[in-house]
């Protein structure tokens, strides 16, 4: 009974336990300031809990998964977390969580947030938007793309407070369902993690993975049970082109 319980609850923390955080950037860099005007920095009374991107003045994206750390705040325009005032945090008037969410394991996991204020927007200020997807994408197999986040640098480590980006290889969709059993839900990327030393950590949940320089076009979702000793299985993404009408609407009438 003891080693039933053990693979019963190795199974219950793979496919249902992944919805804590994300994961720190593995192997990453500190980003260059102000290369990143998008990055938000999701937190509750606490701090830090989740990332997140700027798609409008009026809504930040993140990760549906993130909602479970009662987030009450998002920080825009600051690399490091160290450095946060009235004109870098907006409070979160209303959370657009996908209506079809669940677990991870089940996917659609994206949400919107609605912030108190609208973010000050300047060409070439410390506050700017990213694009997103218009139209439904296909990325190519190998295709270098990066992600951000100041999650953890190790598995079980603490969030870190400087910004942190590395560089990820997008894989085979079918190579990732082999990698995870076929267990893999919709209308997800993969990228990282397997065949390479460098993904995301805890604390990376509901980032941005930016391909071609210039748009975001997935949200970390999870990786292996919280592990980021990679290589080992790939990392995954909320696709953000599979939900183009469910944000359009909202993002054009400015509430869910």
């Amino acid at each position: 009974m003891h080693v039933l319980h053990k693979v019963l609850l190795f199974h219950v923390l793979l496919y249902l336990g992944q919805n804590a955080l994300g994961s720190k950037i593995i192997k990453g860099t500190d980003a260059k300031k102000k290369s990143m005007a998008y990055m938000a920095s999701v937190q509750n009374s606490k701090g830090h809990v989740c990332g997140g991107f700027l798609v409008s003045k009026d809504f930040v994206m993140t990760a549906a998964h993130c909602d479970s750390q009662n987030p009450t705040s998002v920080v825009l325009g600051t690399h490091s977390l160290k450095n946060v005032n009235d004109g870098t945090m907006r409070y979160i008037k209303k959370k657009c969580k996908h209506p079809d969410y669940d677990t991870v394991i089940s996917g659609n996991d994206i949400m919107l947030l609605k912030l108190s204020r609208k973010a000050c927007l300047g060409k070439k200020g410390p506050i700017k938007p990213i694009k997103i997807p218009s139209n439904p994408i296909s990325l190519k197999e190998k295709q270098m793309c990066s992600v951000a986040g100041w999650g953890a640098t190790k598995t079980n480590g603490s969030s870190v407070d400087e910004l942190q980006v590395v560089d990820i290889p997008v894989i085979n969709p079918k190579t990732c369902q082999t990698m995870w059993n076929d267990k893999l839900p919709a209308n997800v990327v993969c990228a990282g993690g397997y065949g390479t030393n460098k993904g995301f950590c805890q604390g990376d949940s509901g980032g941005p993975l930016v391909c071609n320089g210039k748009m975001a076009v997935g949200i970390v979702s999870f990786n292996s049970n919280n592990n980021c000793d990679y290589p080992n299985v790939p990392n995954i993404y909320t696709d953000i082109s599979k939900f183009l009408p469910w944000f359009k609407k909202i993002l054009k009438k400015k509430q869910c």
